[in-house]
């Protein structure tokens, strides 16, 4: 026993590796000659201390709720607070989606998130041609207060905080809700949430932009302002890696691409003359949590530490709360599967825990049904019963960062941190983000990814239960096994009448006016966010008052083969 005990971990290693694991791999060969994890970082036989002599305890991992972030943003984490519950809701008319939200609440959910359609994205009111079709169908329509305040009927908005997952048009999302707030005589102040405001991505990954970058920019550093002056509870940008990843990033990108939007995001509110302290306090993310179970825990690890390192060294802000990433977590949509899509319970639940192990600070888990449509009432319960049983059940909410210190998450960690990093060295070397977007060079690297991704599943290499093995034929063949969520075939002319008879009531004078102050402060350079907010006060709609913009701003072609 003492000899083994002078023998170092290095001798002891290499005896074990030529002793019992000999032995085992002569009689029981690997299940193939190359591990890795999805981003293609190699995962090695075993881990152990020799692989983590490296890291420095008090720079690279600290405490929870000290500088590097590494183990979390709060020092007590879900021993004080559970993570906030918030299921992502919207189809139809605006009353349709505010039922599925107070049903959700009186079911346990902790807070707000919206989904709208792609008209209001785009900013086209439900009577534009370009809506055609497309009216309540990804989300909920949009054009109005009334349809704004319909929304919003019944809910506490100063009691629970609210998630509108919206880009190029979040001004004017953004303007609805405080003058619905307004009517309700709630105080700004008391108003908590996040816009999505985030739009770089879409560029990069999802499509849904109107202007061109530059424009964008200036309009969501105007949001900034505003939330700083008249709403300081509210997050003014929810940076999303979520859609990157959707789109077929890797967790790296995921990361690298995120962070590079927001150093372009606080970079224009330098420019603009914005206390970077302060905007840094307002800023959060949004990341996707996909099935390599380690390598998201890690990810999210990773991803504290380099935003902290990237305030300190290259914003040199000293403030705690601007270094924090506080982000929000949704299970991953295109990982569901409409084959067998109860598995897909299993995989939301995977993805979820993740997540908690990660340290997310609100989460969204997705319906078993929305490989095939939008979640009915069923699937989204049992996705809420999912988040409900990890945090009362699991244990896993019981202890800070219960994985910290594992060789291998550790090792993990700072492999995410070293390929971040390269990502963001090789955006500067471009020019920057604007820059790296014009040429193309975010949506390459996804692309290339994606179809890595894709051949490897048609190859059979990687496994996909229920589409490429365990199938079941007879299932398919018989057609959707559960319930769809539909949507009523009548919305969209319904909508439109709404809508004709809101414009029947207004003074077109009063909008006219307030169009055009709306039209002169983007042309000044005034902040456009408390004209935005009068406008739709004197009943402007969201495609009036988006057309004001264009006006001004032009629409966005990206360059050809981008």
């Amino acid at each position: 026993m003492s000899d083994r005990k002078e023998r170092t971990l290095p001798g002891l290693l290499k005896e074990w590796a030529e002793g019992p694991l000999r032995e085992s791999l002569a009689h029981l060969p690997e299940r193939s000659p190359k591990f890795e994890t999805d981003s293609g970082i190699p995962v090695e036989r075993l881990y152990t201390p020799l692989d983590v002599g490296t890291i420095d305890y008090p720079e690279d991992l600290g405490f929870p709720g000290a500088y590097p972030f590494t183990r979390g943003v709060q020092p007590t984490l879900y021993r004080s607070r559970f993570w906030t519950m918030r299921q992502y809701a919207g189809f139809g008319a605006a009353a349709e989606t505010n039922r599925r939200l107070r049903y959700l609440l009186g079911q346990g959910q902790t807070g707000l998130s919206v989904a709208f359609d792609l008209p209001t994205q785009m900013g086209y009111d439900s009577d534009h041609a370009m809506a055609q079709g497309e009216v309540g169908r990804a989300g909920v329509s949009i054009d109005t207060i009334d349809d704004m305040q319909d929304l919003l009927a019944g809910l506490p908005l100063d009691r629970v905080s609210t998630s509108m997952t919206i880009n190029a048009t979040a001004a004017i999302l953004l303007a609805l809700y405080v003058a619905v707030a307004r009517r309700q005589s709630i105080p700004l102040g008391a108003l908590s949430g996040t816009v999505q405001n985030d739009v770089l991505k879409e560029y990069i990954a999802r499509g849904t932009y109107i202007f061109p970058p530059q424009a964008s920019l200036r309009i969501a550093t105007d949001l900034f302002a505003y939330c700083r002056n008249e709403l300081p509870r509210w997050n003014a940008i929810s940076i999303s890696g979520y859609h990157i990843r959707e789109a077929g990033s890797t967790a790296v990108q995921e990361i690298a691409f995120t962070f590079a939007n927001g150093i372009a995001y606080l970079e224009a509110a330098r420019a603009a003359a914005l206390p970077i302290e302060e905007i840094a306090g307002q800023v959060s993310f949004f990341f996707n949590a996909h099935n390599n179970f380690f390598e998201e825990i890690a990810k999210f690890r990773a991803a504290r530490r380099v935003w902290a390192r990237i305030m300190t060294r290259r914003f040199k802000v000293n403030d705690p709360r601007a270094l924090q990433m506080r982000f929000h977590a949704q299970t991953g949509g295109s990982t569901l599967t409409a084959q067998q899509p109860e598995n897909n319970v299993v995989r939301v639940a995977v993805q979820a825990l993740a997540a908690v192990l990660g340290g997310t600070q609100s989460l969204h888990t997705n319906g078993m049904d929305e490989a095939l449509g939008l979640p009915t009432e069923k699937a989204a319960t049992v996705a809420l019963r999912t988040q409900q049983i990890l945090a009362h059940e699991s244990g896993a909410a019981d202890t800070v960062d219960p994985l910290g210190g594992s060789y291998y998450l550790e090792t993990l960690t700072s492999a995410i941190e070293e390929r971040v990093w390269a990502y963001l060295e090789r955006i500067d070397d471009l020019g920057g983000t604007l820059r790296a977007i014009e040429t193309g060079f975010q949506q390459k690297e996804i692309q290339e990814a994606a179809f890595r991704h894709q051949r490897q599943v048609d190859g059979g290499a990687r496994v996909i239960v229920g589409v490429n093995r365990f199938k079941d034929e007879a299932a398919e063949q018989g057609g959707p096994p559960i319930p769809i969520q539909k949507i009523d075939p009548r919305l969209e002319e319904e909508q439109r009448a709404r809508l004709a008879a809101f414009k029947g009531r207004r003074d077109p004078r009063a909008v006219e006016t307030a169009l055009a102050a709306v039209g002169e402060a983007a042309r000044s350079g005034s902040n456009l966010l408390p004209l935005i907010v009068r406008a739709v006060e004197d009943r402007a709609t969201l495609g009036e008052i988006s057309d004001a913009l264009r006006g001004v701003f032009g629409l966005y072609r990206p360059a050809a083969g981008v």
